[in-house]
Order: C-alpha cells, then sequence, then structure tokens
C-alpha cells in the first residue's frame, strides 16, 4: 500500500506533464485533420471532375497513402523533407498524420458528394457556374453535411494516431509519460530501492484514461454535431 500511495503522489505531482501533453495530442488531432480536410476535399473534386490522368493520379495519392504505415510516413517526413525544410517535429508528425488523413476523408467526402443527385451540378451549370463552382457553392456544403458522420470516426482515428509522435520526440501524452517514468527511475536510483519505487503500470494507466476520456469528448461532440446538421431525408446509423 505505502508502494501504491508513493507512486500515486509521485503522478500526481507530475499531472501537469501528463495534461500539457494532452494539449499537444488535440494541437496535432486539429492541426492533422485540418490539413487532411483541405487536401481530402482537393482529391475528392480531381477524382470526380478530373480528366482521366488526374483521376489515376489521385487514386494513386490515395493507394499509397492509406498503404503506408502512419509512423514510417512520419519518419519520412521528420528524417528526410525535415531535413530540407527545417518542419520540427510537430509539423512533420501533423503533416504525415494528415496527409494519410486525406487518403480516408477524400473516400468520405466522394462517397457523400456522389449521393447527392446529378441533376444539381446539372442546375449550377446551367446558371453559368464553373464546375468549381458548382462543386464549392452548391455540392461541398451538402456532401460536408452527409460525411459529418464518417469524419467524427476519422477524427478520433487521428486522435489515437498522434502517440505515434513519439517516435520523433514530440512530448504528446504517450511520451510525457515516458520522462515521468524516467524521472521516476532517476530518483529510485538515487534513493536506492528501483524495484520498489518504479511501476509504469500506473503510468501507462494513466495515459490511457487520458485518451480514452478526450476519445469520449470528442467523439459524442461530434456524433451530436453530425446529428443537428443532418440532412431531411438522409438517417444516420448511429
Amino acid at each position: 500500500m505505502e508502494i501504491f500511495e508513493h507512486n500515486l503522489l509521485f503522478l500526481f505531482k507530475n499531472m501537469p506533464m501528463l495534461l500539457s501533453g494532452a494539449l499537444t495530442a488535440i494541437l496535432l488531432t486539429f492541426t492533422s485533420i485540418i490539413i487532411g480536410l483541405v487536401v481530402g476535399i482537393m482529391v475528392t473534386f480531381f477524382r470526380i471532375y478530373g480528366s482521366k490522368f488526374t483521376k489515376k493520379l489521385m487514386f494513386a495519392y490515395e493507394w499509397l497513402l492509406k498503404g503506408t504505415p502512419p509512423l514510417i510516413l512520419i519518419f519520412i517526413f521528420y528524417f528526410g523533407l525535415g531535413n530540407y525544410l527545417n518542419l520540427g517535429e510537430f509539423f512533420a508528425a501533423a503533416l504525415a498524420l494528415g496527409l494519410r488523413s486525406s487518403a480516408y476523408q477524400a473516400q468520405i467526402y466522394r462517397g457523400a458528394v456522389l449521393s447527392i443527385s446529378t441533376e444539381q451540378t446539372e442546375a449550377g451549370l446551367s446558371l453559368g457556374l464553373s464546375r468549381f463552382r458548382t462543386f464549392y457553392l452548391v455540392i461541398l456544403p451538402q456532401a460536408i453535411r452527409l460525411s459529418l458522420p464518417g469524419f467524427t470516426n476519422e477524427f478520433t482515428i487521428v486522435l489515437k494516431d498522434t502517440p505515434l509522435a513519439y517516435g520523433v520526440g514530440l512530448v504528446e501524452i504517450l511520451k510525457a509519460g515516458r520522462d515521468i517514468l524516467a524521472q521516476q527511475l532517476s530518483a529510485a536510483i538515487v534513493s536506492g530501492k528501483v524495484t520498489a519505487s518504479l511501476n509504469p503500470f500506473i503510468v501507462y494507466l494513466t495515459c490511457a484514461l487520458i485518451y480514452f476520456v478526450l476519445f469520449e469528448i470528442f467523439y459524442y461532440s461530434l456524433n451530436a454535431l453530425s446529428k443537428k446538421f443532418q440532412i431531411p431525408g438522409f438517417i444516420f446509423d448511429k
């Protein structure tokens, strides 16, 4: 019991480090998902309205990004492009996770766009709008609303991928927990009670609980948003 209390006290003292890591994880998630949103919409447009060559190029883009493990992408951006662009840990991870997410988001938006009747596109073109303006002003607003359930799932997936940024040294929740363990180990070595003092289970369990709480908050918030903005006649099975 004394050992357990000692670990809880040590963890409580270091909780600000974990909360700072949680803030970094949230910022990384939002940055990545916004990159995925912008690029995913562009990929969707060219997959549907582009030339035959452009469609094949966008297909290859999706195929490549979906087939590459996210940790490998983070390493490529950080150790590869980072040497030339000086991206830093945060932006390297955000670009890697965001571009990978764009491949999945593009599928979500494409399905939503194709579910909207072609008569609306024809009506926009008959009014003199370009294909892009028709997509941007008429189709996309509806497609975004239809995509909210799938976007919710993708958001939570990106959130759960953020611990991979630990691989390049970004201090998110997992890295913060590892740093706490390193501090605890150093203190235990000084006191001569390494075995008794070091308990990774409590630290990693706390990291898992923080991720779980974040997942629940964002999942149910976005799920409620999708139901609020659903288009009449379309039923979201949630």
